[in-house]
């Protein structure tokens, strides 16, 4: 039976980011991408991505997917893919830490969050987690429709335009 292979693994795996033309009908980002193309990402470029939000501001996964798409100059960046990748950063990042890795220089995950602000409970240790990682940035979370989201989230938002 073959090793289970370790989140770093599947960071550093040397995927690249490609492009796909013609998106079936019923896929995730068909109807978004309006007959446009779509980039499906690598984890390596989430990754870097997301270390580039600095301390005390968060982005959501539509932002980073808006981020991807206006870098490959397509209409979307495939929302499933995005979202699987930007959780093996955390999961890569938490075997890091664990390692011994200083915290500096880790994939800052916790300041990704879901649509609306909301803390993501698959991520590393659930919303608990996220949310004592964001309060040591000053960024405050609370419950909101009995779901934990970041305050003041909009105004915290990162600036991905020239990411």
């Amino acid at each position: 039976m073959a090793r289970k292979r370790s989140a770093i693994e599947h960071l550093e795996n040397g995927r690249v980011p490609h492009i796909v033309h013609q998106i079936p009908p019923g896929a995730p980002g068909y109807r978004e991408a309006k007959g446009g193309a779509m980039v499906v990402s690598s984890p390596a470029e989430i990754d870097a991505l997301i270390r580039r939000i600095e301390p005390g501001h968060v982005a959501t996964l539509d932002d980073l997917r808006q981020a991807l798409a206006k870098r490959h100059k397509v209409a979307v960046a495939c929302p499933v893919s995005t979202a699987i990748f930007a959780n093996m950063c955390a999961r890569a990042a938490e075997e890091r830490r664990a390692s011994g890795v200083a915290v500096d220089a880790l994939t800052p995950w916790w300041r990704v969050l879901k649509s609306g602000g909301f803390l993501n409970p698959k991520l590393p240790g659930g919303v608990e987690r996220q949310a004592a990682l964001l309060a040591a940035e000053g960024v405050r979370s609370s419950p909101l429709r009995k779901q934990f989201a970041v305050y003041d989230f909009a105004a915290r938002k990162a600036d991905l335009e020239d990411l």
